[in-house]
């Protein structure tokens, strides 16, 4: 766990929820210790600069490997418990990213505006950003969304894919996430009324 940043973050005071965060990385070398996740490390380092809600992190680390990836998301889904499962890697074309099928498996309904909004912030910076094949499902109360592997490509679009991410997880009946106040973007449905401040 050398170099990973923070397993939790937000604070106390936010009036959001508490939230579990599951972050997944697909990746065949990363798995078996050839060289250290980046992408996994990355989303972490992300989530720190959005989320102003108190959140924890459960990290995992598999193989490209379909059986392997289904089991973790209902893992983190079911088990842990997470009401966003966020995955990174695996969302090419080449024969072993299997991802996104992977994702399609366990989801009992598909959002696939989410990846067409990754592949069209994508684009802005690199033409092959066309051969992504990220998504985003549903499974029970969690939101179940792939990101790109490359640092460089999740930042690019991390903060304008996650302003739509507090709404969707709390009408699916997951927690009131609070962002940080910079991250809200005006005419966008970020979040709903917070249930224990609403008065109606």
């Amino acid at each position: 766990m050398d170099d990973i940043p923070a397993l939790a973050g937000g604070g106390k005071s936010s009036v959001g929820d508490k939230a579990i965060v599951g972050v997944l990385t697909i990746s065949d070398r990363a798995s078996a210790g050839v060289y250290k996740d980046i992408g996994g490390p990355a989303v972490l380092s992300n989530l720190a600069k959005v989320l102003e809600s108190e959140w924890e992190a459960v990290y995992r680390v598999v193989a490209d490997e379909q059986p392997e990836i289904e089991a973790a998301i209902i893992e983190m889904a079911d088990k842990q418990h997470c009401c966003l499962v966020i995955t990174t890697g695996g969302t090419g074309p080449s024969p072993r990213d299997v991802t996104p099928e992977a994702t399609a498996a366990v989801c009992a309904r598909m959002l696939p505006g989410f990846g067409e909004q990754m592949r069209a912030l994508g684009l802005k910076h690199v033409p092959t950003a066309v051969l992504s094949r990220q998504t985003a499902g549903i499974r029970g109360r969690s939101l179940v969304i792939n990101f790109p592997g490359k640092p460089s490509s999740i930042a690019e679009t991390f903060e304008e894919v996650f302003q739509s991410i507090p709404y969707c997880v709390q009408l699916i009946g997951g927690p009131y996430l609070q962002l940080l106040p910079d991250v809200k973007h005006p005419g966008i449905p970020t979040q709903g009324r917070h249930p224990h401040l609403a008065t109606r």
